[in-house]
């Protein structure tokens, strides 16, 4: 009767798990980015990465490369950079990233960041100045430019004169990266005193289609008085207030995708007033002012500001960190457990650097640790033995105290100070395992660095799920299972290493826990399926360390694989 019992409380155990964790992990683990290619029919294709803004309007939705034309403009080339100035406004509103291309394919386009007001995904960036008493150019403009490129090593300067006495630059510079340095300067030539009153701001069209979700914060953000501020997303600007405001001096603000930054940097040593506003439809705008200055006739006031446009590199990133944006790194949410993402992160990275293969990678990261673990796991092997050991008397005190469960505690914990036995003491490599795979998962899910990474064979993204699925015989057949019944070969491996690596251990003397280990590798197979390919190598990689150390140390010393004595 009693083994019934625990058969059913298995099998009900097993339907809550299956059933219940995508629900939670969608929450709490979203699963890993959209797969770059499908395997159907015997054939793999690269797939459409889902991952640009959803325009708000598209009746009012009008061809991209008519809008360029429409009005002049200053180009931009850099190694990273490619798109133009729209000198109707001073905006920068055309924004291509060459060195990354939307899906795998060869003829894949680059990834656009930047597109004008009226297009499909509009998003660009511009600066102004407000005051009293002053004339200040608007969107409408039309500045004049002493150049027709924006490079590296060939800045651009755009003036427009306002005909009331005030003359107005932005002296543009770029960089090899990412970042675009702006000067703003106001020249008073007029008999009376202006306020000058600088200003900076992002504009975006539609809400990216990466989620927002517990782990990963998408969405306006920024660095203000010294500390990163993920609270604002775009559900709070559309519920309202329709605008958040923050005092700082030092920071930036701007918008946050998974991969991408769009970011305003202003004076460092200046204060700003930063704000994030919902618009029409789905408008979004984040923003930054200065103080006011009183500008006296015949005096010119300059205020300088960076705009990063780009891919948030660990490296890139941390390299203006250095230079004095602070926080900068902290554009990729790393969370709670930053302190140990990013040496994990570091330590992969050197590896793929020097091997690179990004897979091989996470196979030798899974063999230094563990090697750096390898006493605590002797430490586990060796509580193993001793809980084979006292067994039978475990077992005898079952059946003497069954009728009895207080009783029995009471003796069991005796037991295990007098034979010196700790039974938790074989987990723990499981809880040292746990933040280490969270780190591997957060690391795959964030980094751009690892975006589109092959291993070998069919597995041409590690940052995305195994495209070869059971359901539909390894892409013979002509369809994609659903993603809850998605079970690929890596899942596959992951669940026949785990069930050989549960026969090596010894029985439980609980039937209950015994059928809920047994069954344990096959729900993992589930759960783990659409995760990341990277995260499945890094376990299955795991698993077979474990059966060979446990293989040894087996052959080392015969007792422990022994059936303990009667």
């Amino acid at each position: 009767m009693d083994d019934k019992k625990n058969i059913v409380l298995a099998v009900l155990l097993t339907a809550a798990i299956l059933f219940g964790w995508p629900y939670i992990a969608n929450h709490f683990f979203p699963a890993a980015n959209p797969p770059a290619t499908k395997i159907e029919g015997g054939k793999t294709t690269p797939v459409a990465q889902g991952s640009s803004p959803v325009a708000s309007s598209p009746a009012a939705i009008r061809d991209r490369a008519l809008v360029l034309k429409e009005s002049p403009r200053v180009a931009i080339r850099t190694p990273k950079l490619v798109g133009s100035i729209n000198l109707k406004g001073a905006r920068i509103d055309d924004i291509v990233l060459p060195t990354y291309s939307e899906t795998i394919a060869k003829n894949s386009p680059a990834i656009r960041l930047y597109s004008p007001s009226g297009t499909k995904d509009a998003f660009f960036a511009g600066f102004g100045w407000q005051g009293e008493g002053l004339k200040a150019p608007d969107a409408n403009t039309v500045w004049t430019a002493d150049g027709k490129e924006l490079t590296p090593t060939s800045p651009v300067t755009l003036r427009w004169d306002n005909g009331a006495g005030q003359t107005f630059e932005i002296r543009l510079t770029v960089d090899e990266n990412y970042m675009i340095t702006a000067q703003q300067k106001v020249a008073n030539s007029g008999t009376g005193v202006v306020g000058v009153k600088p200003f900076g701001y992002i504009s975006r069209t539609g809400i990216p289609q990466d989620p927002d979700t517990w782990t990963i914060h998408i969405g306006p953000m920024g660095v203000f008085n010294g500390a990163a501020n993920y609270d604002v997303n775009y559900k709070d600007l559309d519920k309202g207030p329709s605008s958040q405001s923050f005092q700082s001096t030092g920071g930036w603000l701007g918008f946050t995708d998974k991969y991408w930054l769009s970011a305003l940097v202003p004076d460092q040593k200046a204060a700003f007033e930063g704000q994030f506003r919902k618009g029409a439809g789905t408008q979004y705008q984040a923003d930054y002012s200065l103080a006011p200055t009183m500008l006296a006739p015949g005096k010119a006031v300059t205020q300088t500001v960076r705009l990063f446009v780009g891919a948030k590199e660990v490296k890139t990133l941390e390299a203006y960190q250095d230079a004095g944006i602070p926080l900068f790194d902290r554009a990729i949410d790393w969370g709670w457990f930053y302190w140990f993402e990013k040496p994990i992160f570091a330590l992969l990275h050197w590896l793929f650097e020097h091997i690179g293969n990004f897979g091989v990678a996470i196979i030798c990261l899974t063999f230094v640790v563990r090697a750096l673990m390898f006493p605590v796991a002797q430490r586990q092997f060796a509580s193993m033995a001793a809980m084979r050991a006292v067994q039978p008397k475990m077992k005898a005190l079952q059946e003497k105290y069954k009728d009895d469960k207080p009783k029995l505690q009471q003796e069991m914990m005796e037991l295990y100070k007098r034979e010196k036995v700790n039974p938790l003491a074989g987990c723990l490599p499981i809880f040292i395992q746990i933040p280490i795979f969270f780190a591997l998962y957060k690391v795959l899910q964030l980094t751009i660095e690892m975006r589109h990474q092959p291993f070998v064979l069919w597995i041409k993204d590690l940052s995305a799920p195994d495209p070869l699925h059971i359901l539909n015989l390894f892409g013979l057949l002509p369809f994609t299972p659903p993603s809850f019944l998605a079970i690929g070969v890596l899942a596959l491996l992951l669940g026949i290493s785990m069930w050989l690596q549960f026969k090596l251990n010894p029985a439980q003397m609980d039937p209950m826990q015994q059928q809920i280990f047994s069954i344990m590798p096959w729900m993992m197979m589930f759960i783990m399926a659409p995760f990341a390919a990277g995260l499945l190598v890094y376990w299955i990689t795991n698993n077979c360390l474990s059966m060979l150390q446990q293989w040894w140390l087996y052959k080392r010393h015969p007792a422990l694989s022994a059936a303990p004595a009667k």
